[in-house]
This record gives structure tokens, sequence and C-alpha cells, in this order.
């Protein structure tokens, strides 16, 4: 039974914790610099005024990822947003990018499950330049033969390098294969590679005109702009492009009940430090009632957010006899559909994958029984708070993170109340989140191992975290 004893008395930390909050609290108000609006052709468009400096981040994210190819496909959207760097009918390919650097600026793209963006940062007195250009390759993307197929090699080789060539990465890729059945979320972003071999440009500009225009794009400025001059150069560069008519709402197969839990074991020669890893599916935030996703959040912090004091680090990394040599937990909420929440543990010299799994096992259960320590938890939510208000500063932060909620479904205002529910999560909420989302018949377990198996010798090495976005 968890205990979720009445906070009685004011300790000394949980009065510096609190005096922490009240400096905190004031930047955390709601984010009255932030503007958006709709124009007649679909394209919602969201200002962040900042003039601390004066640069703009201007960023188009486009509600279309991995989890929304055809089957048979995988790959197409990354191979997509490559190919959008080649040109249009009246750019020639690269220009834009030659652009934006010869202005000292820079720009890339990156593509999710769920979306596909392209930003640049230049100085704000070139918004116009970058708007024009981005809205021509909105509805006039063109590439030759000569220009997609050695771009397909250039894909191909990206999987390599950033799969194929590391270990952890193709264990990650086969995790999340076991964890999604049927959801399109299985399917690694880069793509398989012998799907990838077959891809065409006729193939990336069918997906080009299914999915591109304004009517499922999003665009964010952010930086030395007013809402007013944005306004009238969206309406100017942008307005003019009809609404695509293809664009439908996503229809995409979903998860049927999990009723077993699923395990599997890889081994690679390359692999000198093995590890178990744990993923569960769990809820994803949803707008107008992210309290769920936080709660999940605070719980990823206290089990493994902190390398040293965090639940599973005191119980299997600093206690007596430690049976492992580091703990990770994570989760992120953003997504259309399922989130993942994982666990993950590195063993000790002298201990097997089996006993590190029960040693794990074991701490997250004694969790559940003892409760949260409510010191324990304050130090963890000014920790959030501290790190919520500190990503403020960064206006290319904060636009990168509100383009991927709005992208998933979630709202400006969710955003905005984000660290409020944070703010509110309780122990109660904590354990209740723990208890719904760690079901082994939802779940799959994995060791990575080595050539001497899960008892081998260890060497340098960790855990590899599991990749959500894929870089141009």
């Amino acid at each position: 039974m968890a205990n979720t004893a009445h906070r009685s008395r004011m300790t000394p930390w949980r009065a510096a914790l609190a005096g922490a909050a009240l400096l905190l609290a004031a930047p955390a108000t709601a984010e009255e610099d932030i503007t958006s609006f709709t124009l007649d052709n679909g394209l919602k468009v969201v200002v962040i005024e900042d003039s601390r400096a004066p640069a703009v981040t201007h960023m188009v994210w486009y509600r279309v990822g991995a989890a929304d190819e055809p089957a048979g496909r995988s790959g197409i959207a990354h191979f997509l947003e490559h190919l959008m760097f080649k040109g249009t009918d009246t750019a020639e390919p690269g220009e834009f990018s030659a652009l934006v650097e010869s202005l000292g600026g820079r720009d890339n793209a990156f593509t999710s499950w769920d979306y596909t963006a392209y930003f640049q940062r230049t100085a704000a007195q070139y918004l116009p330049l970058l708007m024009k250009m981005e809205a021509d390759r909105m509805e006039n993307l063109a590439f030759t033969e000569a220009e997609w197929l050695p771009e397909r090699d250039v894909i191909l080789e990206e999987r390599g390098q950033v799969v194929e060539s590391r270990p952890g990465s193709l264990f990650n890729e086969q995790m999340r294969a076991a964890l999604f059945q049927n959801h399109r979320y299985g399917i690694p972003i880069i793509g398989w590679r012998h799907e990838m071999e077959g891809l065409t440009g006729a193939h990336a500009m069918e997906f080009y005109d299914r999915h591109y225009g304004p009517n499922n794009a999003i665009l964010i400025v952010a930086g030395d702009v007013t809402a007013e001059s944005v306004r009238a150069k969206a309406e100017d560069f942008y307005g003019p492009i009809a609404a695509n008519p293809a664009v439908a709402e996503r229809v995409r197969p979903q998860e049927p009940p999990h009723l077993a839990e699923r395990r599997l074991e890889m081994t690679d020669d390359r692999v000198a430090q093995p590890y178990v890893m744990r993923q569960y599916l769990a809820p994803a935030r949803r707008s107008g009632d992210q309290a769920e996703a936080a709660a999940l959040t605070v719980l990823a912090e206290l089990l493994g957010g902190s390398p040293t004091t965090s639940v599973l680090a005191r119980a299997l990394v600093y206690a007596e006899d430690a049976p492992a040599l580091s703990v990770s937990a994570w989760y992120s909420g953003t997504a259309v559909d399922d989130a993942v929440f994982t666990l993950a543990v590195v063993p000790a010299e002298g201990v097997g994958l089996s006993e590190a799994e029960a040693a794990m096992d074991a701490a997250v259960a004694q969790f559940l029984e003892d409760g949260v320590d409510p010191d324990q938890l304050d130090r963890v939510q000014v920790r959030i708070r501290a790190g919520e208000v500190f990503a403020r500063d960064r206006v290319e932060g904060r636009a990168r993170r509100l383009g991927s909620a709005l992208a998933t479904g979630l709202t400006v205002e969710d955003v905005d109340g984000w660290t409020d529910a944070l703010m509110a999560v309780t122990a109660k909420d904590v354990i209740a989140a723990a208890e719904a989302v760690f079901d082994r018949r939802r779940s799959v377990t994995g060791w990575l191992m080595g050539p001497d198996g899960p008892e081998g010798a260890r060497g340098a090495g960790g855990i590899e975290a599991p990749m959500t976005e894929v870089s141009q």
C-alpha cells in the first residue's frame, strides 16, 4: 500500500525549497509575449516576441511524420525532408541554404513520427527573405532524378552511420518494433533499409502532394519581431498559397489490447557493456487534461532523473553491494498517440542481466509500496520548475517546444499551463500513474549483450537513449 502521509511540518529543507519556488514563480507566468492566429488558407501562425537580440527564428512544422507513411515506404517522410532542400520551379538546388549561410545564419530540418519541421535563424531584418523562400518550397518543390537518386544514397549512408554502426541504436529499433504491434510508431523514423532502397522521387512527390500545404502546417516566428509585422508578412508570402485539398485527417492503425509481455535478447560483438531496458506503453499529453502526463514526467524524474539521488540510483548504484553502474528513466509525452516510459539498468561487474533486472523490479516494487518521499518530491518539482523557467530564456528552444506541442495536437494554452500541471502533481498522483503504467502485459523487456552473453565481462559504454527525431 502506498504511503501518502500528510505533510505536517515545514523542515528547513522544505523552507529553502519554498523560497526557491517563490523566486522561480515570477518568470513562469502566462506567456503574454505569444500571439497566434490562422490565415484563411488554414496556416496556423504563432509569434513569440523577444527583443533581447536582433535575431529571428523562422520555423515551419508540417503535421506529418514517419507514422503517416504508406506501408512499404518507411523512410519516405525523412527522404522528402532531404529533397525539400533541392530546389523549386524558380530556385536552384541548395539555393535556400546558401542564402541563409550568406546572411550569417543557419538552417536545418528534422523528422519525427508525428511531424517534419524546417527552420532558419538569421538577423531579424531578413525575415521576409526566409518567408519568401519557405513559402516557395511549400507549393513549388521540384527535383530531377539526377538530384533524388544520389540523395537516396545519402539517407542510406545516414542509416548506416546513426543506426547500423551503433548496437544501442539497433537495439532501440528492435525494442520499439516489439512494443508497437500494429501502430506505425514501431517503424524507425529513418526507415528500414530494404524499404529505403526502393524509394523513388515519384514516391516523395506523391507524399509531398498529399501532406504538404498551408492547411497542414504551423508557422512559428520567434525573436525580435512584433505580432502585427509577422501577420502582415505571413499574409503577403504564405497567404496566396491555396489550401491543399488532398490533406485529410490523420487515420492510423492503433494498438490492439496488449495481453502478454514481450521479451527480446540481442547479441552484438561490438557491445562492451550489456544492459537491461524495459519499455511500457504510456499515455501521451492530452489537450485540456495534462495531469496524467505531468505525473509520469515527475515519476521519471523521481526514479531516474538524478544520477545520485533518484530512487533507482540510491537503491541500485549507491547501496551496499550495488548491483548496477548506472540507471535511467525516460518519459516524453509529446505524441499524437501512445507515448513510451522507459527504465534501464547497466549492471555492475560480476552482475548478470537477470540479476540486474530482478534488482530493478525489486526497487520499483519497493517504491510503490513505500510511496513518494515528500522531500524528494519537493526537490524534483523545484528542479523541474527551474528547468522550465530557464528553458524560456532560449527563444529558439521555446519555438521548438511550442512547435512539437502544436504539431501533436496540443494548444498554446496547454504549453502555457504545463509548468502549473507539473507543480500540481502530488505523491498520490505519482503512485497512481506508476501503478497504471507499470503493467508488464504492456511492456517489452530487452537484454543487449556482447559476445560473452548476459554474464559477460564489462567494459566501457552505457545506455543509448532512444532516438525520437532524425535531422537533415
